[in-house]
């Protein structure tokens, strides 16, 4: 793999944040986590060399790299300095690995490749870390038997290790479970296409997070597969189809975009992101009219996308579609007169941490009141002070509360490598804002 410089700062102990007086920046931002995981997938089952351009090289898609190598049907090379991943079949079958293949705490990867390992012959164990070992996998492991494959929880407990009997997988209809996350859809979707016959997928209950599975479905098509579908309730994947090769371009990750447009809203100042409009599938950009509701301005001009702060106010907002930048969010809220009201998010009880309980305590730390619910949280914004931001080895609470310090004195943000998951050059990112280039001391 083609390294570029790994920033010093992802291996300190804790950062502390230096305050910004002013933004006024066009910041470029990495490629989308959700796409760049997507094409992987899809690329490594197509049977033809595919590369993708602007990747994002994260330890998430780095882990989905050797996971797809894992099965020796293909062979995946990485320039992180060119944002390049290209996959090359090695015209060898799918076979399960003789080792488990260890995911981290990837947690899209690692159900994408549970589906996938359905299509290799023999049985592959797939784990990750303490977390994911904890994080819910028990309905696409119902919902695969249906398809041909055999796959269980090691433990019994519906999480992983998962191991899977594979070289079965047939189609037919199934049925799977839409309450707990989108990524299971995904995963059937992606890997049903190699099916012998074709699959039908209902959705036993309301699918949450519904963009992610437009994303899936957009990338399929982008491949050159289309898939049927009644709303969001079934979803039909005709077989005998194949996926184009060549190159695909991934937009940028609107994800990451959050933090950057965060630091406008708190600080009052403007920031330009190029390379990415409103009608992307990324449920996530809706995130900047969430702002423009709590007294932002928005501009969209050619394929980039302005916000400039405002006098910010609490809202009452419904975030199950955007879980993701529920953080972002929150930490603009504590800036923002009067309550912010976020519901419909208890997916977030179950990420790389309860992003809920850690949002409310690091927030609490900060000297804001949080009331927080099963599935819901309320904000009252004031006046945060500087506070040691512990971040339970979680990327998006890592930014989100370097944001805060980029308006308060006195955040540190521990562990500052664990953005690494997502954002590798996040630090570096924001030193582009500050004269002189330093971000944090």
């Amino acid at each position: 793999m083609a390294s570029a410089t790994i920033d010093p700062r992802r291996q300190a102990h804790e950062l502390t944040v230096r305050p910004l007086p002013a933004v006024d920046a066009v910041v470029k931002v990495l490629g989308s986590k959700s796409y760049t995981n997507r094409y992987l997938a899809i690329a490594s089952l197509s049977g033809r060399e595919t590369t993708l351009e602007n990747a994002l090289v994260a330890d998430d898609t780095v882990y989905l790299s050797r996971g797809i190598e894992a099965f020796g049907h293909v062979r995946v090379e990485i320039d992180e300095s060119g944002r390049r991943i290209h996959v090359t079949p090695t015209g060898e079958p799918m076979r399960a690995p003789e080792q488990e293949i260890f995911m981290g705490g990837a947690g899209t990867p690692l159900r994408f490749l549970i589906s996938m390992a359905g299509h290799a012959l023999g049985t592959t164990t797939i784990t990750g870390n303490k977390r994911m070992r904890e994080r819910p996998m028990g309905d696409l492991l119902s919902a695969l038997p249906a398809l041909g494959v055999q796959a269980i929880s090691v433990r019994g407990n519906g999480s992983p290790p998962i191991q899977v009997t594979g070289g079965s997988f047939q189609g037919g209809a199934t049925r799977i479970s839409g309450a707990v996350s989108s990524q299971f859809t995904s995963s059937l979707l992606i890997n049903s296409v190699l099916a012998k016959s074709d699959v039908e997928i209902t959705i036993a209950d309301d699918l949450i997070s519904k963009p992610y599975v437009e994303m899936t479905i957009a990338a399929l098509a982008e491949m050159g597969v289309h898939i049927k579908r009644n709303g969001y309730t079934k979803f039909t994947v005709p077989s005998g189809q194949s996926f184009r090769g060549g190159s695909v371009t991934v937009e940028p990750d609107a994800s990451g975009m959050s933090y950057l447009l965060a630091v406008a809203a708190v600080l009052g100042g403007r920031v330009t992101i190029p390379g990415i409009g409103p009608d992307s599938h990324q449920g996530d950009v809706g995130l900047v009219e969430a702002f423009v509701r709590m007294g932002c301005t928005a501009s969209y001009e050619g394929n980039a996308i302005t916000l400039k702060g405002g006098e910010l106010h609490g809202i009452e907002i419904d975030m199950e579609s955007m879980p993701d930048v529920v953080p972002t969010l929150a930490v603009v809220a504590a800036f923002a007169e009067g309550r912010t009201h976020i519901s419909n998010i208890a997916s977030l009880r179950v990420k790389e941490c309860d992003r809920i309980a850690a949002v409310t305590t690091e927030l609490r730390k900060m000297g804001i009141t949080v009331e927080e619910y099963p599935d819901a949280m309320t904000i009252t914004g004031g006046k945060p002070a500087g506070a040691v931001i512990d971040t339970y080895d979680d990327h998006r609470i890592a930014m989100s509360f370097a944001i805060a310090g980029m308006r308060t004195e006195g955040v540190v943000i521990r562990d500052p490598g664990c953005v690494a998951k997502s954002f590798p050059t996040f630090w570096q990112t924001l030193d582009t804002l500050y004269p002189g280039g330093v971000s944090t001391r």
